[in-house]
């Protein structure tokens, strides 16, 4: 399991410009995802900003609960959210997966 401050320093690093309250709050995401264990603190940094991001700041689940399925409701909030990590000074880009 990645230790909380391997995935903080790894979230420092992709989103330079994440708000404090957000960091505290992606970090915390990645620590209580069993999902996450497994993966490498760079993985479990970027897997739990993309979902905070994704179901905090996004229509994205207003749009499931209106009944689009998942791949239609990324494909909806996809700008907004590569809007909104490009603003932390995330480098990376989504993938259709994500």
């Amino acid at each position: 399991m990645p230790t909380r401050y391997a995935i903080a320093a790894a979230l420092r690093h992709l989103a330079p410009r994440l708000p404090a309250h957000e960091f505290a709050a992606v970090v915390d995401h990645a620590m209580d995802s069993p999902g996450l264990s497994v993966a490498s603190p760079e993985n479990a940094a970027w897997l739990s900003l993309v979902a905070y991001a994704r179901h905090t700041l996004t229509d994205y689940d207003a749009l499931l609960a209106d009944g689009y399925d998942r791949d239609s409701a990324r494909h909806f909030v996809a700008d907004e959210l590569a809007e909104l990590l490009g603003g932390w000074g995330v480098r990376r880009k989504l993938t259709p997966e994500e």
